[in-house]
């Protein structure tokens, strides 16, 4: 019997191409990334393939990259696979091109994903496949993770015998991030399908100069014409190749395939045309509404190039009338999508032509489609039936889309259903996936699971669907009707529609602090009458309390796993609990066996600490929770309308009209957010605090801030606001105070760490509940200190810590992991210069928590001025910075050239040529007189303009009187890797850019894959076995210039040197580069401690502090580092990243590599000291 496991798409598709590959050439990119992370941890722990060796595993910088070396590697004569998605894919296509010209056989695996336009989106739909159909790629889509194994090999197979490449396919998140119990095909029975003399015939094209060719560089228009026409009969029998590698596996695993599968009555007059996961929700709908009397059917479309005509009209039944096509895709402008022609071509002329066919879209970014929405379809095709509809979107401007009915259940009588509300971090979405796959491995169900996540990079809502059964469950959509429903998070309550869906007699169980006596009573009302109305079996159990106790901190995971087995009773408890403490050590061990216990601690104590709550009979006199307004009462139409129904997870709801149509977003709208989420705050003690500001200048999040507030406006103030004297010497016009934002906080820390009174007995800073909080009034003292005045100075200079931290952030209450490493950089730089700075962020980590829909945390100032904020892509981000310096001094040049021509003028008004001097002669002041003169020439160049060309030009860039700071952001993924061929130019180009690194030395948005900045040792994706080649230099060879001012900094080592660095680095009139260490939650580190982990980088000397600044006429390089301590092996142990290392295949090489890492980091030292004295 074959084995079953239960895996995700991407695992299944990795685990066949490993099999028939030699060599893969990759980068990140969500959603596959997992691919290249697998097969690179399967070849350092010595998988082999088909072929007896490991898989040859080489990660590029980016995906034009990994494209060429795969070219590269077919071309010289070994069998090569990528995995990709996206942009990633796009950045392939050059390639592509010449690969399928050359008739190399590959498969790219691609898990299918949309393209960023008017903004990016991480999820599943068509559009990067449909962007390659002229490359010469065959197209071949999977409909769920079985599917995605089984035609992987169909794809590798099929390749080979035609020498034409395949983009394999299957829909990002829902196919390869779902979870699924499958057969998996062993090697042997791949291998057995493969005939030999194919891989012979490839090997023996390889280029070598044994029998050395030429593959012909340029043709010209003589010949090129003619050259293309040469395949077109490959093209042609390609279909029945494929066709042949479908019977083929057939006869070996028991599943038919066809290029075009069927599904339906036989005598059905409407069929729907589909491809991808959402042929298994039509296939489901139609066989429901079949068998309720219905005449329905479905074609599942496979193979989509080169598309067999033939082969698609005999998949449909003679009866049909009418076809609705389905395309997961929009080409805007086009007749219709690439489906939808392909499908009017194939039946133009032949009997089938007198059936209708109409086309439309659904499912874009992973929008949820449903049986409901089929059956909204099929109900289109009986009235208006107009082509170009949508389905599952409320399009109220053009008035496409379709009207959608009542869900209705069509899963295998018997299938549970459970839905998981987590929070980001807290561990529910891998003790789900642990969950799933303990009960498809252990037990003889079937079992699904699929998560879903909003973009917050931590702290944001999880939800976990998991199903289980005694049949497939073929189901890629959501749970509506769950039969189990978990709250991890007490803040949901009331906020989100958790269980409105929850089946008769179902389990409702919610992690609280609350005691089983009183948390009833913090239900809302509507809670309450459906628990008892259907009767609900409810359970609570403070799972931070033994968390917290086992020492796991936030990490509430295997007390919530625990509670669910015990509480669901799918596995016999005591087998549960073995089976949960195996997989526990099995998930952890590399993390160290005290974490393993840690968590087996918790395992035991779950079962004491579950309790059923006694639900009463009625609610008379029992008290409800009231979810307090989510806005305030004058919140603009945008908050009503699109942040509203986003913050309680109904953005579905949302309709087109509400949209804007360029991506453009109002900023300041985080602060709305208010989720209220921190297990845990910090409260501030007035009395021992020194007043440093420390805590302000290290929140990741804006959550805790100072501010001196002029005497006469604390007059208002609550009960115990709790402004005190300013010290070290009072001030008799102003009191000083921290506020916490409470509501805000993530709890993370960071700054309760950081004050320098915490080892002490009378903390500044000391821990505190969000609940206690709101009794003290800390909301309203939050509502009256963001009412005070700004950016009160005292007799504090902005150039220091404590003064810099008296200003206003404009960057607040992002969606990063809490405790992040980067934000407090990002939060300095808003505040130094947050007023008159334009950004240009890569995508990454900072693109996410920064410009995400559709709370931004950018924020204005008072005045109405703030950060404006864009992001192209990956790659290009420092041209596109440079590119506003561009439009900037264009924009400003012509407005100085109007400006001189109203000062020649013998007409204007000398009100308006004063005011115009005023600003010419404050032309390179960025201070406030600047912006003064600027607000106080607008009204006179309007009043002007009707009258004078010049004046109305003027008064049209009268914005640019004052210069804008530009600013480029990115993480070392982009700087070092993927971007740094645009960075080295902008940094040559001389301009006045400034260029800030978030330094993490992983690819932490796509999950911590190597890039040019990880140092020697560390274990990261793509270096399961640890990273063997040092870190780049990048400061060096920036400083190489000569002309680019380039900072090294650590916040926690040297905060003053970190402010001294942003301020000169915007002050050069050129390039800067600062390098910002941010310590990461892929660093295996607790986050609480991040500025520790900074300040012992800089101490033991695995990063440098410098400064290089071209401005100065001397000492222009100045080394900021003290001598370094012997503590480097010591730091490196501190941090799972190297630590795990130990327990790896390589494990016996660790102490060597650690030393290497030491040396490369102390040569990297001494290097950049020297080089930087000689400049």
């Amino acid at each position: 019997m074959a084995k079953m496991v239960t895996i995700d798409g991407n695992t299944a598709a990795s685990h066949v191409a490993y099999a028939f590959s030699e060599v893969a050439a990759i980068y990140p990119i969500t959603p596959s990334s997992v691919m290249g992370e697998l097969a690179d941890s399967w070849a350092a722990q010595g998988r082999l393939n088909m072929f007896g060796r490991p898989l040859d595993i080489i990660e590029m910088q980016s995906e034009a990259g990994a494209a060429g070396a795969l070219h590269g590697s077919l071309v010289a004569g070994a069998l090569t696979t990528t995995y990709t998605a996206s942009q990633g894919l796009l950045l392939m296509i050059p390639n592509m091109y010449k690969i399928a010209g050359e008739m190399l056989p590959t498969v790219f695996h691609v898990s299918a994903r949309t393209l960023a336009a008017q903004s990016l989106a991480i999820f599943g739909d068509h559009a990067d496949v449909m962007a390659c159909r002229a490359t010469g790629f065959a197209l071949l889509g999977s409909s769920s993770v079985q599917e995605t194994m089984d035609l992987a090999a169909v794809a590798h197979l099929a390749t080979l015998e035609a020498n034409i490449p395949f983009v394999h396919f299957f829909d990002g998140f829902r196919t390869s991030h779902e979870i699924q119990k499958v057969e998996e095909l062993d090697y042997e029975t791949l291998r057995s399908l493969v005939d030999m003399k194919y891989i012979e015939a490839f090997r023996q094209r390889a280029l070598r100069p044994e029998k050395p060719v030429l593959h012909v560089a340029a043709q010209n228009p003589d010949v090129y014409f003619q050259g293309r026409e040469t395949t077109n009969a490959h093209y042609a029998a390609l279909p029945g190749i494929v066709q042949k590698y479908m019977d083929k596996l057939a006869k070996v695993t028991g599943r038919q395939y066809h290029l075009f599968d069927y599904v339906g009555a036989a005598d059905a007059e409407k069929v729907i045309v589909v491809m991808g996961s959402g042929a298994e929700t039509v296939a489901l709908a139609v066989n429901y509404l079949n068998s309720k009397g219905a005449k329905l059917g479905m074609v599942n479309v496979r193979l989509f190039l080169p598309f067999d005509n033939a082969a698609f009209l005999a998949a449909l039944p003679k009866s049909v009338k009418q076809i609705a096509v389905l395309d997961r895709t929009k080409e805007p402008g086009a007749a219709g999508e690439p489906l939808y022609l392909s499908v009017v071509n194939a039946i133009k002329g032949t009997e089938f032509a007198g059936a209708q066919v109409i086309g439309g879209r659904y499912g874009l970014a992973s929008k949820e489609f449903t049986p409901a929405m089929v059956k909204a379809v099929f109900d289109h095709l009986d009235g208006a039936a107009f082509h170009g509809f949508t389905v599952g979107i409320n399009d109220d401007v053009t008035h496409k889309s379709l009207p959608v009915g009542e869900e209705f259940d069509c899963e295998p009588e018997g299938t549970i259903s459970c839905t998981f509300w987590g929070l980001g971090s807290d561990g529910t979405v891998g003790a789900n996936k642990d969950s799933i796959k303990l009960i498809g491995n252990e037990t003889e169900l079937f079992a699904q699971g699929y998560f879903s996540y909003d973009s917050k990079k931590s702290g944001g809502v999880t939800v976990s669907h998991l199903r289980f059964g005694k049949k497939p469950i073929t189901s890629p959509y959501l749970i509506s009707r769950p039969n189990f429903v978990a709250c991890h998070n007490p803040a949901y309550i009331g906020r989100y529609d958790m269980i409105s869906g929850l089946t008769e007699g179902g389990v409702f169980l919610l992690n609280s602090e609350f005691s089983n006596d009183e948390v009833f009573s913090k239900l809302t009302r509507d809670m309450q009458e459906l628990i008892i109305k259907r009767k609900i079996r409810f359970y609570n159990i403070d799972a931070l309390k033994i968390a917290v106790a086992a020492g796991l901190g936030k990490r509430i995971n295997s007390v919530m796993q625990t509670a669910f087995f015990l509480i669901s009773k799918v596995l016999d408890k005591d087998l549960a609990i073995k089976m949960l403490k195996q997989s526990i050590k099995k998930r952890f061990e590399k993390k160290g066996m005290d974490i393993v216990e840690k968590n087996w601690v918790c395992v035991d104590n779950t079962a004491a600490a579950l309790e059923e709550v006694k639900v009463p009979s009625s609610l008379d006199g029992i008290d409800s929770f009231v979810l307090p307004a989510l806005l305030p009462d004058d919140a603009d139409d945008f908050a009503k309308k699109v942040i509203l129904p986003a913050m309680l997870q109904k953005g579905d709801e949302i309709p087109v009209s509400a949209m804007s149509i360029d991506g453009v977003l109002p900023t300041g709208t985080a602060a709305l957010e208010k989720r209220g989420i921190a297990p845990r705050i910090p409260v501030w003690k007035s009395e021992n605090c020194i007043q440093c500001n420390i805590c302000s200048m290290v929140c990741p999040h804006a959550a805790i801030r100072t501010k001196l507030i002029p005497v006469e406006e604390l007059a208002g103030a609550p009960a115990d606001f709790g402004a005190v004297d300013v010290k070290p010497k009072a001030d008799p016009a102003l009191k000083f105070k921290v506020q916490v934002y409470c509501e805000d906080c993530q709890g993370c820390g960071v700054c309760v760490q950081s004050c320098p009174l915490a080892s002490k007995d009378n903390k500044a800073l000391v821990w505190g509940t969000l609940e206690e909080a709101r009794q003290n009034g800390e909301v309203e003292k939050v509502k009256f200190f963001d009412e005070t005045s700004d950016n009160h100075l005292g007799n504090n200079k902005p150039t220091t810590v404590k003064g810099s931290q008296l200003k206003k952030p404009l960057f607040e209450f992002s969606g990063a992991c809490a405790g992040c490493g980067e934000t407090p950089y990002v939060k300095l730089v808003t505040q130094l210069f947050g007023e008159r700075m334009v950004v240009a962020n890569a995508t990454g980590c900072s693109s996410i928590y920064g410009g995400t829909f559709p709370t931004i945390p950018y924020c204005k100032a008072k005045n109405g001025r703030g950060p404006a904020w864009a992001n192209s892509l990956f790659e290009d981000n420092a041209e596109f910075g440079l590119g506003m310096r561009l439009a900037i001094d264009s924009n400003r040049e012509q407005l100085k050239l109007n400006v001189d021509k109203i000062l020649a003028s013998e007409q204007a008004p000398a009100d308006l040529k004063e005011a115009l001097k005023l600003c010419l002669s404050l032309w390179d002041s960025t201070e406030q007189e600047a912006f003064a003169a600027q607000d106080a020439v607008k009204p006179l160049l309007e009043k002007a303009a009707p009258h004078c060309i010049y004046a109305a030009k003027a008064f049209e860039l009268s914005d640019y009187f004052v210069d804008k700071s530009v600013w480029i952001f990115g993480g070392d993924g982009w700087a070092y890797d993927i971007g740094f061929g645009g960075l080295d130019h902008v940094l040559a180009s001389g301009r006045n850019v400034n260029v800030l690194v978030l330094d993490t030395e992983v690819y932490s948005n796509t999950g911590g894959q190597a890039s040019k900045a990880t140092q020697i040792g560390a274990v990261a994706q793509f270096a399961a076995n640890g990273k063997r080649v040092g870190k780049k230099n990048l400061g060096l060879m920036a400083m190489s210039y000569g002309y680019v001012y380039v900072a090294s900094c650590s916040m926690g080592a040297n905060r003053q040197q970190t402010l001294n660095a942003f301020i000169e680095a915007e002050a050069y009139k050129g390039p800067s580069l600062i390098l910002a260490y941010a310590p990461c939650i892929n660093h295996a580190i607790n986050m609480m401690y991040h500025q520790d982990e900074q300040k012992k980088a800089v101490e033991c000397g695995y990063v440098p502090l410098y400064r290089y600044n071209p401005g100065l006429t001397e000492k222009r390089f100045s080394w900021d580092s003290k001598e370094v301590n012997d503590k480097f092996q010591e730091f490196l142990a501190g941090q799972g990243r190297y630590r795990s290392l130990r327990n790896t295949a390589a494990a016996a090489e660790a102490d060597e590599l650690f030393k290497q890492c030491e040396e490369d980091a102390m040569q990297r030292l001494n290097l950049h000291k020297q080089f930087g004295e000689l400049l």
